[in-house]
């Protein structure tokens, strides 16, 4: 936007006037050939903005003050930003075959404890397993695959005793609610068993 003039050619912004005066170019302002401030006095101006800013605590309490930046322990990933945005939207199939089986790679197990019969965590594995082969052997470029295969049998067991070990934790909660609304009076316990029915979906 083109700065307001006076009938002696300066400006009337009065925050340029402002800042001129504080830094002493306010009577011999240079100027380009249309008037305008130079880059100079621009730079200056924002300074000051900043310095104004900062003293009335407009950048305290930003989310992150104080916390240290994250990923600077590791190794220089060119593709960093990509797999940033990967892992914060969780988005799926998009990307170089690297970062998406990356991605996959940490959530493999959720996927799994998702499924309900052996024969499927042995499928699901074996494509996974099949697919981190295919994105080794392309030539096509991009960052290196260094997402590592898993044993199928070692998952399916794994798979097997996480289902189990859910099992344990669900029979346990279970006894310790029979045993809470055993001790209810008969219409609070008649009460209660009448909410579980509807939550369990009988």
């Amino acid at each position: 936007m083109q700065d307001r003039k006076r009938d002696d050619g300066r400006t009337a912004d009065p925050r340029l006037r402002a800042a001129r005066y504080r830094t002493g170019t306010d009577d011999d302002p240079e100027t380009d050939e249309a008037g305008r401030p130079t880059m100079e006095q621009r730079a200056q101006y924002v300074e000051i903005q900043i310095a104004q800013a900062m003293r009335r605590g407009d950048f305290d309490d930003l989310p992150g003050a104080g916390k240290p930046l994250t990923g600077l322990g590791g190794t220089y990933d060119p593709d960093w930003w990509i797999r940033q945005k990967i892992e914060r939207e969780r988005l799926t199939g998009l990307g170089p075959p690297a970062l998406t089986l990356r991605t996959e790679d940490a959530e493999l197990e959720g996927r799994l404890d998702g499924i309900h019969s052996e024969h499927a965590v042995r499928e699901l594995v074996t494509d996974f397993n099949r697919r981190i082969v295919e994105a080794r052997r392309q030539l096509q470029g991009g960052p290196p695959v260094v997402t590592a295969t898993r044993d199928v049998d070692t998952e399916v067991a794994a798979w097997r005793h996480r289902r189990e070990e859910r099992g344990r934790l669900a029979r346990e909660e279970r006894e310790r609610e029979d045993a809470a609304i055993a001790a209810l009076p008969w219409r609070e316990r008649r009460r209660a068993l009448k909410a579980r029915r509807l939550r369990d979906g009988w």
